[in-house]
């Protein structure tokens, strides 16, 4: 028997957990943060609760008091990328489990870097297994990693293979055919798993109302192309902000820094963490090509050292959503000796993630730029989550029995409904609309 709980990601966009039971063992697919939720809780310098107790009261990490009659069950726990709605619950709760974490070499990098930066430990052992390999968990369960492309390296499908048919997780993923990092996804070997025939599909919904097909990342390099080569920034400063964790995006940021003879600087502890993780994974290899520098104290000696020539550096620094504790924002509020002046280039290679504290957030950093005259580049950028054309043509491919849409409430994830809908889904039959702490027998 397989039975599916959806214990996290279902009526919020965050905290992702679904943990899947094949007769008596169980398998946590990712175990992630509500992003909005931990900063929050975090930017209040006297905390220092950090207990599973407390940040699951919060709503921080998923509530794993639903599947506590599973305990003795789980076998491992699987996240299917670097990304912190997916990996940042791991540190604080997968201690609960006597099971491995396994995840490819770029997630295993960042989580123990996430685990030494905080002085933590954890008690599983940490697998990694490359994308587009299989590991056996046990004699009746083997997982197999399917590269496909998102905006963090190595992220992969994970196919569940058991007696009672294949189980996908596809949590993250968007379908580019010219990624400027890495290969395009493992299309053959999709079709090759539905033409086997595909139990369940718990699938990546956050998108699934837009009526298009998630541009490649070669179009967010020509988007910052044309602003960083196009337009004349002589003599000023030029800062841009993106995801810490979007590698290929700050591949292209460096390449065309070099080409505005600039020196590239990365500004921040983020950005260190997830480059550094990129450069051990051989992933990427910025060295002599960009100075990364990531604690408060040297950050603000090197934006001392590089104010009276910024004409001379691009920077990379992290606070595209205005957070308050991010470079960005310290620089706008006056914490650093470096002044953004009249004419000075901030662009941002992000969209603002649309919660009320990082709307707040960006409007007050943008509302002090504009103040001080500086030129604001927005949504220099492309999603790294699959459209609604980009589900169908996965449902195509794996023509799945049952779909369970993921990744965010009723709201998000209409447009997979609608989808699934018109290609013969039924609600309730044969396609499922979960919310947190819902469990179904297929």
């Amino acid at each position: 028997m397989i039975e599916v709980c959806t214990v996290g990601g279902y009526n919020e966009v965050g905290k992702n957990c679904t943990a899947v039971r094949v007769d008596d063992e169980v398998i946590i697919f990712d175990l992630g943060l509500h992003m909005e939720i931990y900063v929050r809780y975090t930017d209040d310098e006297d905390v220092v609760d950090f207990s599973p107790k407390k940040l699951t009261s919060i709503g921080a990490v998923p509530d794993l008091a639903i599947i506590e009659d599973w305990k003795q069950k789980v076998v491992a726990i699987i996240p299917t990328h670097a990304h912190l709605d997916h990996i940042g619950a791991i540190p604080f709760l997968a201690g609960k489990y006597s099971a491995p974490v396994i995840c490819t070499p770029y997630s295993k990098a960042v989580l123990s870097a996430i685990l030494k930066d905080n002085d933590m430990r954890l008690r599983n052992d940490i697998i990694a297994v490359n994308p587009n390999a299989s590991y056996t968990l046990s004699k009746n369960l083997t997982v197999e990693f399917i590269h496909v492309t998102h905006s963090v390296p190595q992220t992969v499908m994970v196919a569940l293979h058991t007696k009672y048919g294949t189980v996908i997780y596809a949590n993250d993923y968007k379908f580019d055919n010219t990624p400027t990092l890495g290969k395009a996804p493992n299309y053959e070997r999709l079709r090759e798993l539905g033409d086997k025939g595909v139990k369940c599909l718990i699938v990546d919904s956050l998108y699934s109302t837009s009526h298009t097909k998630t541009p490649s990342e070669a179009v967010a390099r020509e988007m910052l192309k044309d602003v960083l080569l196009g337009v004349d920034s002589k003599d000023k400063a030029v800062i841009v902000s993106t995801f810490s964790s979007h590698l290929a995006r700050i591949k292209t940021i460096i390449e065309l820094g070099k080409k505005m003879n600039r020196s590239v600087i990365l500004l921040g502890r983020s950005l260190g963490k997830y480059v550094l993780a990129g450069q051990d994974t051989n992933i990427i290899h910025f060295e002599g090509e960009a100075e990364i520098v990531r604690y408060r104290e040297k950050v603000a000696k090197k934006l001392r050292k590089i104010k009276q020539q910024k004409g001379k550096y691009l920077i990379i620094c992290t606070g595209h959503q205005g957070e308050p504790k991010s470079v960005l924002s310290r620089m706008v509020n006056g914490e650093y000796d470096f002044r953004l002046e009249k004419g000075d280039h901030v662009v941002f290679s992000c969209t603002v993630i649309p919660s009320e504290v990082n709307i707040l957030n960006r409007h007050l950093v943008e509302d002090k730029l504009m103040k001080s005259g500086v030129r604001i580049f927005r949504d220099i950028h492309v999603s790294g989550h699959g459209a609604r054309e980009d589900l169908r043509d996965l449902l195509g491919m794996v023509k799945p029995e049952h779909i369970i849409p993921s990744h965010g409430g009723p709201d998000r994830v209409e447009g997979a409904v609608q989808l699934a809908t018109e290609l013969g889904y039924k609600e309730g039959k044969t396609l499922h609309s979960m919310k947190d702490g819902k469990r179904l027998v297929l």
